[in-house]
């Protein structure tokens, strides 16, 4: 039955009421204290209240006991616990689960679960889309929307931890199944960096979900003003994508090198390891068949890392093929040859394993759905095009 005016009018004001309750989840700890502060309420208040949201997962405020009746009942006028919503979920055979996220707009961003013996990582994504064009990601070809509000950010940690808990049958709120988050899905974290900074701060909190700087990863292409300023407020553990040991063939593959090239890079990264967590950066090195792994490849990055003095670990990551790509797969003896090349210089090296990619949730393979609004996929296939003519000799050259 169709609604009537007064139904709809009451619907809209209802609506307009919810927008104006501010989203807790875009708080951090300090943000929270101020926010109860101008609510005339007391700093502990925000205290309980963060491990209400954060470890208990709660999003309905009766739920939360030891709270005054009084502030509950402000907290339903002003304030909601809204995460952004899964609209799709896929198993792989191999434990990974991959959820797609509602942010609105047309847009989906995706998350990615990836269990392991000896803990749990969950990979987020941090915008809607991606500017940085590198050549390689599936993400990119989609273009750019949006960045991810900080609530968009810790709200798939948030959704991806309740539910994991549920399935396994969890109930205390120390009892984490999510050990580990990795920004490394969808975006470059570096270009949000006010609202990465803020959902870290959460995920560092004793209140919030208590995890170590050694277990929070954030991932960029190498933007280096933003690497100094992570370095200043929340220097987690660090993973730069490299792919290349030269500025001639990183240029290609990363237009972000042309600005920031491989020497101020490497720069940064000094200056990083001076506050991190870890006392190495981690290099990740998409291999890219006929492209950049040959034991000429591996030979010219010992080089560069022991003439720049960075301590690093190489994570080689296989190349998964998407459609319209135009890269192909690396052979797996030249990745296993590559691998030995560097363990044998000293660089401790790993091959990443391929997970979840019978659901499109290996590395690099993320793409969600985004309303481009910069035209940047046009531009991007107009780059990718370029780019591959470049690297036909290349390939011929290194088959």
């Amino acid at each position: 039955m169709p609604m009537t005016d007064i139904e709809k009018t009451a619907e809209a004001g209802a609506a307009s009421e919810r927008d104006e309750r501010v989203n807790l989840l875009d708080f951090d700890g300090e943000g929270l204290a101020a926010w109860c502060a101008e609510k005339g309420e007391k700093p502990f208040r925000a205290r309980q209240l963060t491990r209400w949201i954060h470890r208990h997962l709660a999003a309905d405020f009766d739920e939360m006991t030891d709270l005054a009746k009084s502030f509950r009942a402000k907290l339903k006028a002003l304030a909601v616990i809204e995460p952004p919503q899964p609209i799709a979920e896929k198993k792989s055979a191999d434990g990974t689960r991959k959820w797609l996220f509602d942010v609105g707009g047309g847009n989906a961003v995706e998350a990615v679960f990836i269990p392991e013996d000896d803990r749990g990582t969950l990979c987020i994504s941090s915008q809607a889309g991606c500017a940085m064009g590198c050549l390689f990601c599936s993400t990119g070809k989609q273009g750019f929307n949006r960045n991810l509000r900080t609530s968009e950010i810790v709200g798939q940690l948030w959704q991806a931890e309740r539910e994991l808990r549920r399935d396994f049958g969890v109930t205390d709120p120390n009892d984490r199944i999510i050990s580990n988050v990795v920004l490394m899905g969808m975006g470059e974290p570096l270009q949000n960096l006010d609202n990465v900074l803020r959902a870290l701060k959460i995920f560092l909190d004793d209140n919030g979900y208590g995890l170590s700087r050694r277990r929070v990863t954030v991932s960029t292409s190498g933007l280096v003003r933003q690497i100094d300023k992570l370095a200043e407020a929340a220097p987690v553990a660090l993973a730069v994508s490299l792919h290349a040991a030269d500025n001639a063939l990183r240029d290609k593959l990363m237009p972000v090198n042309r600005k920031h090239p491989i020497e101020d890079l490497m720069a940064a990264c000094r200056r990083y390891l001076k506050v991190a967590p870890r006392d190495f950066i981690t290099f990740e090195y998409v291999m890219l068949g006929g492209v950049n792994d040959s034991i000429e490849d591996a030979d010219r990055l010992v080089e560069l890392v022991r003439r720049e003095r960075v301590p690093c670990k190489f994570n080689l990551i296989p190349f998964n093929p998407f459609p319209q790509s135009d890269l192909r797969k690396p052979d797996r003896e030249r990745v296993l040859a590559f691998c030995r090349r560097l363990n044998a210089a000293g660089i401790v090296t790993t091959v990443r394993k391929t997970r979840g990619d019978d659901i499109d949730a290996a590395c690099g393979q993320l793409a969600g759905e985004v309303r481009d609004k910069t035209r940047r996929a046009e531009r991007l296939a107009k780059q990718k095009a370029e780019a591959i003519m470049i690297l036909q000799p290349e390939r011929r050259k290194k088959g």
